[in-house]
């Protein structure tokens, strides 16, 4: 057990560290490039972070386990809103830049819902799977123009150290490293813990496991809201709810028919809720600030206790 919580406290640490490098040269590629940190957020920030959910459903489709992943998504995608954000809004005041609010906000309320109506039949078929592509293929070609045009009103931009371009990617690549393999240790050792306890192991799966998953998110927001990176703080969660959806359930609908559960229409049609509470708090100031995220962490208790009774 004390090799558990050594465990725990080296998983933690390195994901505060990684998260720190990670956000310093994901800021160090845009500042070289001139691409808007809005756009570093939702690309290679929110993929980068989205790893742990992307290797697990698609490895669980290819073995043929595919009825994990729709649960395994749509929970995630539930846990960044109510959770990561709740957490960063309750700790830092979160800018939110009006192309967040009036582009990527309203596309990942119509992506939740199109993946709602693709499996109201009981699966997610490969058919249904292009279409998901599809709308991959249509974000990423609206993110390579605003990129290209870098007309991006966003949150505030803090000034940043000026890095070498070898040095940015180095750090960027060290810190995901220590993010995903920092999760894996803090999610085993906090499992152990658990068991030692007497927890039960549907409990440890609904608490432990599922922000283990989103630890990375969790991370990466808090410090890049902390050093006033605000778009990669709200970029980060709307990319990864994006990627999620978009990328993961689609190549994982490529490989085998998905199962969508009747279950999941509840789950599903939560997430959406969740993405469209987050909308509305931010239409007006074009900011998360801390009562905001003490109602965003509200709303996962009530979640929560929703999946506990059903």
């Amino acid at each position: 057990m004390v090799i558990q919580w050594l465990l725990l406290a080296l998983g933690f640490a390195m994901l505060i560290k990684g998260a720190d490098f990670f956000v310093d040269g994901a800021v160090g590629i845009a500042r070289k490039f001139g691409i808007p940190q809005l756009v570093i957020g939702l690309t290679i920030v929110a993929m980068g972070t989205s790893a742990p959910e992307a290797a697990v459903s698609i490895a669980a489709a290819a073995g043929g386990s595919a009825d994990i992943t729709i649960g395994n998504i749509v929970g995630s995608n539930i846990l960044n809103i109510f959770i990561i954000l709740g957490v960063t809004a309750t700790i830092v005041t979160i800018a939110v830049g009006k192309s967040t609010v009036k582009y990527e906000m309203p596309f990942m309320i119509a992506v939740t819902v199109i993946l709602l109506l693709l499996g109201l039949d009981g699966s997610i078929s490969r058919i249904d799977a292009l279409i998901i592509i599809g709308l991959f293929v249509v974000y990423m070609i609206y993110l390579f123009r605003l990129a290209k045009s870098g007309d991006v009103s966003g949150g505030d931009e803090a000034p940043v150290k000026e890095r070498k371009l070898p040095i940015a990617l180095l750090l960027t690549g060290i810190g995901i490293a220590l993010i995903i393999f920092g999760s894996q240790v803090t999610v085993n050792a906090a499992t152990e813990i658990a068991k030692g306890f007497g927890v039960s192991d549907r409990f440890i799966g609904l608490t432990v496991v599922a922000l283990g998953t989103s630890l990375p998110e969790l991370f990466t927001s808090v410090t890049a809201a902390r050093k006033g990176n605000a778009d990669i703080a709200i970029g980060n969660i709307v990319g990864s709810n994006l990627f999620n959806i978009l990328f993961v359930i689609g190549i994982s609908g490529l490989i085998t028919d998905i199962p969508f559960a009747p279950s999941f229409r509840v789950d599903t049609l939560v997430a959406i809720g969740a993405s469209v509470l987050l909308l509305v708090f931010c239409l007006k100031n074009k900011k998360l600030v801390r009562w905001q995220g003490i109602a965003l962490l509200g709303g996962y208790v009530a979640y929560f206790f929703l999946w506990l009774i059903r």
